[in-house]
């Protein structure tokens, strides 16, 4: 039984008018979501800052702008290169309920493995949170697709928009709470207070079950045992080989550096969505309705991985720009950097539920799936160009308005709300049976390679100037959403009923 199979509890539509458990797993997403976005928040920012930073916040790093937004971007590749495995676990192992659970324990021990002011629990929690984050994530989602079948498939996409409301509440709040605690207290106890929210969704989860019914409970497609013992003995000997190019990378470059094992983490990541896509269509047997929606899935994930590229950088380039080149002070009042990073999921609060009843007024009316893609994608390279004129303003070594991120942080809102709940939703739909949670993992591998390919973007084009950067982006981000409005009929007939 598929995690789509399952069947919610009886206790029936008490949450805006869905099923009771959606509001289990609203508060699940959003407590996750909050120490995801303590991290992504105060990330870059703790990377650039001085060894012999005052306290507060107490120094960070010391690292250039350039490797930290490379390493900004790979470790958020990883919290989505992770439900790969997170997927298969699900889906072959433990089921979803179980594997969610297990990921936010993980995230949490993460979270405070960081509070220790050590470089070295640094690094570790910061895998452990990306790791905990692959078997969430994936999970999560796909309860929350389980929760509409039968006679409530059609409520599906407002399930989810009003489910992506959960991941921007926890969005909206860590920001100004971790913000807060970083400038007043510390780095490390801000790192700390990321862990404690994901300990209230830990908490609120379990004591939530009951109203999920049996949704994730069965395995979908059990792995015999030689199987996992066969994939626990390939992932130990990639975890060495992986080791093993680190330490004669090391040795030929005098010694370790952080930035050359970002540079082999990147050349992975973007490995691994050939090999995954090359699998599924060789060695699954898939009929010809699942090998047709899988290969309009490709479509999807190409201009998904382009919107996250930009979206992501959010918490790296712009996050650093407001640090370095904007005026932060409202009237007599100097807001922290890490405060903008509340604006986006503000509003996606506010505009999610005007989308939710837009898709449900217009029904069979509302756009395809590919058509919300481009235009998601057309929406967040106008928000780069836009930047355009902020960066034009930093080039010449002169502070721009805080309002400039603002608007431009609502645009990507709504190139967002277009692209992102619609993406989780037609993911869901299009995965071939059994295969649920393992096609979740792939829409969130979209987000990897962006973000790894966004990371060294940032970093090789550091000398380019921000006006020129910034265009440069918005530019490519346009013109290939307009490429798929073009062919969006096609990609559409390929998804086969599935609008």
């Amino acid at each position: 039984m598929s995690v789509a199979e399952g069947a919610p509890a009886a206790d029936a539509k008490a949450f805006f008018g869905h099923p009771r458990g959606l509001m289990t797993l609203f508060l699940t997403e959003m407590w996750e979501r909050f120490s995801f976005y303590g991290m992504r928040a105060l990330l870059a920012l703790y990377l650039i800052t001085p060894p012999d930073g005052v306290s507060p916040p107490g120094g960070g790093l010391g690292l250039d702008d350039g490797s930290a937004t490379a390493i900004y971007g790979t470790y958020l590749s990883l919290v989505y290169v992770f439900p790969l495995m997170g997927g298969w676990i699900a889906d072959r192992m433990w089921g979803a309920r179980r594997t969610v659970l297990w990921g936010g324990i993980v995230i949490t021990a993460g979270h405070f493995l960081m509070a220790v002011p050590i470089e070295a629990l640094f690094w570790i929690g910061l895998l452990s949170v990306a790791l905990g984050t692959g078997l969430l994530k994936p999970n999560v989602s796909a309860l929350v697709g389980g929760l509409y079948v039968g006679s409530e498939e059609a409520r599906r996409d407002s399930g989810f928009s009003i489910f992506y409301m959960g991941i921007n509440l926890g969005a909206l709040i860590a920001p100004i709470v971790c913000g807060t605690i970083s400038e007043w207290v510390g780095w490390h106890v801000a790192f700390a207070a990321a862990g404690v929210g994901m300990m209230f969704g830990l908490i609120q989860y379990v004591r939530g079950g009951k109203y999920l019914g049996d949704v994730g409970t069965h395995v979908p497609n059990p792995a015999p045992p030689e199987l996992r013992r066969k994939v626990g003995y390939s992932s130990l000997i990639g975890v060495a080989a992986f080791a093993a190019v680190v330490a004669v990378v090391s040795l030929l470059t005098g010694g370790f550096n952080i930035d050359r094992l970002v540079d082999i983490l990147s050349i992975v990541i973007l490995l691994l969505p050939i090999i995954y896509f090359r699998t599924i269509f060789t060695k699954r047997k898939l009929s010809d309705v699942e090998r047709s929606r899988v290969k309009a899935f490709v479509f999807l994930f190409l201009v998904a991985a382009m919107f996250w590229l930009i979206f992501d950088q959010s918490g790296s380039t712009l996050n650093i720009f407001a640090e370095k080149h904007t005026d932060l002070s409202i009237g007599s009042f100097a807001m922290p950097a890490s405060w903008l990073q509340s604006v986006e999921p503000a509003m996606v609060i506010i505009f999610a539920p005007v989308f939710a009843t837009i898709w449900m007024k217009l029904a069979d009316r509302a756009p395809s799936t590919p058509v919300k893609f481009a235009l998601g994608l057309v929406g967040v390279g106008i928000s780069y160009l836009v930047m355009v004129f902020p960066g034009l303003m930093a080039d010449e070594g002169n502070l721009s308005s805080v309002w400039w991120l603002v608007s431009i942080y609502v645009i990507q809102s709504w190139a967002e709300l277009l692209l992102s709940p619609t993406g989780l939703s037609a993911t869901t739909r299009l995965a071939p049976t059994g295969m649920a949670g393992q096609m979740l993992a792939l829409w969130f591998l979209a987000a990897a390679v962006g973000d790894t390919i966004g990371g060294q973007l940032a970093n090789l084009l550091s000398g380019l100037g921000l006006a020129s950067y910034f265009g440069l982006l918005g530019s490519v981000a346009v013109l290939l959403g307009l490429l798929m409005l073009l062919i969006s009929p096609k990609v559409r007939g390929m998804m086969v009923g599935i609008k």
